[in-house]
């Protein structure tokens, strides 16, 4: 158990230090700074630990701008959704450089900033959501990105042209476009009318106001949003970084619970820190650290998932059946990893995106479901009778009555109508002597006193029954 402990010690020591790493090199000292935030790969939980930490650099720095450098094919929804939040929020005005391609959610990023630059060549749009096989999703999924797109286009209001005695209110960027962009079924005449879902080329995007100026680098980007003097600092990615990035995607998160509940069943199938209990106390340290440090999983958070445990142990092994302890129980363990997931303060959800929540919460239903089955489904292969690998780990013999074994000397059954004497007081349970053999009894009748004469009148549960025998 010690050596159990010691190495769960050096584990979390390591992560704790590795988590605790900063990105390399110093901050420069100027007051004349644009910040770069490449993106370069598909949209997920590490660019999203990526886009908020360049965000917080940009405001230490008093950055003037942020030029987001993208180029990707899209990727989850959930997370572009934060960082298109992020950017209308942000103080610090945001602009896009699309260095090639801001496909499905990199066009939702690509919306939500300021101005958009692209390259001769560039596209974007093609926002429809689909599944990890490339279909289209379910409408519910499209009608919420329609929904997302057209609300970001809006964010950016409408402009007044005055043009002789007319004048003329338009939208910044037209939410109809950008709606387009997701559902082909959006019939624009002139611009989507194919039947097919949108995808502007440069000046396609420039001539319907989706891009905002050609730009072949960040050097003609900072020249058109008049920095051409300032100071370019670019992001640099942490190790840590991307191993936070890892650990808290919801893919990993939910494999995370998955463990836990499966380490923890198996540890109660042998009692004893073992292999299984270190298992799932590493899991658990894997998915509460990064969240821990980030500010996301607060101590009373982590607080309720253990005493959620407790209760679900209690009711496993002191309370017979399933009631209160143990319902209780699995509503505070799915509360503790649910709201570590989220970003809220207390019981505060005024900065949670509802999605947010919404993907927190499946994740951990998925995953506690996801384990429980998984778990007893290997049990059986693993360990199950003479069947698993592991068989050997666990005692699955049986020794039946009808195969000739029984659990005491059957011989003690034929004592039954002798008689003998009682070799110790029976109050009731003592001492026989029959046939100069000792026996275990019991007497039926009162107390027998040692030295009386008796006779076993039954025999049960490894115990011969017997009565006093009057003395004439």
């Amino acid at each position: 158990m010690l050596n159990a402990m010691r190495t769960c010690a050096l584990f979390l020591f390591f992560i704790m230090t590795l988590m605790a790493g900063k990105a390399e090199g110093t901050a420069p000292d100027s007051s004349n700074i644009v910040y770069r935030l490449p993106i370069f790969s598909n949209i997920n939980s590490t660019t999203w630990i990526h886009t908020q930490r360049g965000f917080s650099e940009a405001q230490e720095l008093n950055a003037k701008a942020i030029i987001l450098h993208l180029n990707t094919y899209g990727g989850e929804v959930v997370f572009a959704d934060s960082i298109r939040t992020k950017i209308l929020n942000s103080e610090i005005p945001v602009y896009v450089f699309i260095d090639n391609n801001a496909a499905s959610a990199g066009a939702l990023i690509s919306i939500a900033a300021k101005k958009i630059y692209m390259r001769p060549g560039a596209n974007i749009g093609a926002a429809t959501v689909v599944d990890q096989t490339g279909e289209a999703a379910p409408d519910k999924y499209q009608s919420y990105m329609r929904s997302t797109i057209r609300a970001t286009a809006e964010a950016h209001g409408k402009d007044t042209i005055v043009s002789g005695n007319d004048t003329i209110i338009k939208w910044v960027r037209d939410p109809r476009i950008a709606e387009a962009m997701v559902d082909e079924r959006v019939n624009i005449p002139g611009v989507s009318d194919s039947g097919m879902v949108l995808t502007f080329t440069t000046l396609e995007a420039m001539e319907h106001g989706y891009c905002d100026g050609i730009a072949e680098n960040i050097e003609d980007v900072k020249k058109e949003i008049g920095l051409e003097n300032a100071e370019i600092v670019s992001f640099k990615a942490s190790f840590y970084d991307g191993i936070k990035g890892f650990l808290t995607s919801p893919l990993l998160s939910g494999l995370l619970i998955l463990i836990i509940i499966g380490g923890i069943y198996f540890e109660m199938q042998s009692p004893g820190v073992g292999f299984p209990l270190i298992i799932a106390i590493i899991a658990a340290v894997l998915y509460f650290a990064p969240l821990y440090l980030d500010g996301l999983a607060a101590n009373w958070e982590i607080a309720l998932f253990v005493l959620g445990l407790g209760l679900i142990i209690l009711e496993i092994f002191a309370f017979p059946g399933f009631g209160v302890a143990g319902i209780s129980g699995i509503i505070l363990a799915v509360t503790g990893l649910t709201l570590s997931l989220v970003g809220n303060v207390a019981f505060d959800f005024s900065g949670v995106h509802p999605g947010d929540f919404l993907t927190s919460l499946l994740t951990v239903i998925l995953g506690m479901s996801g384990g429980i089955v998984l778990t007893i489904y290997l049990s059986n292969k693993l360990i199950g009778r003479q069947k698993g690998p592991f068989s050997r780990l666990a005692l699955n013999t049986s020794q039946d009555i009808d195969k000739g074994y029984i659990s005491v000397d059957s011989g003690i059954a034929l004592m039954v109508g002798k008689t003998g004497v009682a070799s110790t007081d029976l109050r009731p349970s003592g001492i026989i002597v029959i046939d100069d053999e000792l026996y275990d009894a019991r007497a039926i009748e009162g107390y027998i006193e040692k030295g009386e004469a008796v006779k076993a009148i039954s025999y049960k549960s490894g115990q011969l029954n017997v009565r006093r025998i009057p003395t004439e």
